[in-house]
C-alpha cells in the first residue's frame, strides 16, 4: 500500500513543493514545528531510513543539505535543525526545521497555518534557488 508520501511524489496528494530532483522531493510539513519545516523524502518508497543502500541514502542527505541552505536563506533562522524520526510515516523521510530555539523542535507543537500561508512560505523558499 502507497505511503501518503508516495501519493505525493505520484501527484494524488497535492504538496506546497520546494524542490524535486529525479529521486528526491522537498515538501513543506502541513503540521510545522516552526514556520518553514520542511519534509525531504527519497521518492522510492522504503520505510526506514537505514535501510536505504549507502549511496542513495548519502545522494538523501547531500540534497537535504542543499534544501536546508534554500530555508535558512529564506526564512529567519539561527540554524535549520535535522531530525529524523521515522514513526509517522512508513517512508523515510529527514526534518529540516528553522530554529531559533530548542523549543522549535518540539514534535507535541504543533503550529496551525493556512494552506495560503503555507504557499507563502513555499514561495519564499522556492524563490532563493
Amino acid at each position: 500500500m502507497a505511503t501518503i508520501f508516495s501519493k505525493i511524489v505520484s501527484g494524488d496528494i497535492p504538496c506546497h513543493k520546494i524542490a524535486e530532483t529525479e529521486e528526491f522531493l522537498a515538501f513543506l510539513d502541513v503540521f510545522p514545528c516552526a514556520k518553514g519545516h520542511t519534509l525531504v523524502i527519497p521518492k522510492t518508497e522504503v520505510d526506514y531510513i537505514f535501510d536505504l543502500d549507502d549511496e542513495l541514502y548519502l545522494r538523501l542527505m547531500a540534497f537535504s543539505k542543499k534544501v536546508a541552505s534554500y530555508v535558512k536563506q529564506a526564512i529567519p533562522c539561527k540554524r535549520i535543525g535535522v531530525s529524523v524520526i521515522g514513526l509517522e510515516v512508513p517512508h523515510a523521510h529527514v526534518h529540516l526545521i528553522p530554529l531559533n530555539s530548542m523549543a522549535d523542535m518540539d514534535f507535541g507543537k504543533k503550529l496551525t497555518l493556512s494552506q495560503e500561508e503555507l504557499g507563502e512560505i513555499a514561495s519564499r523558499i522556492r524563490s532563493v534557488i
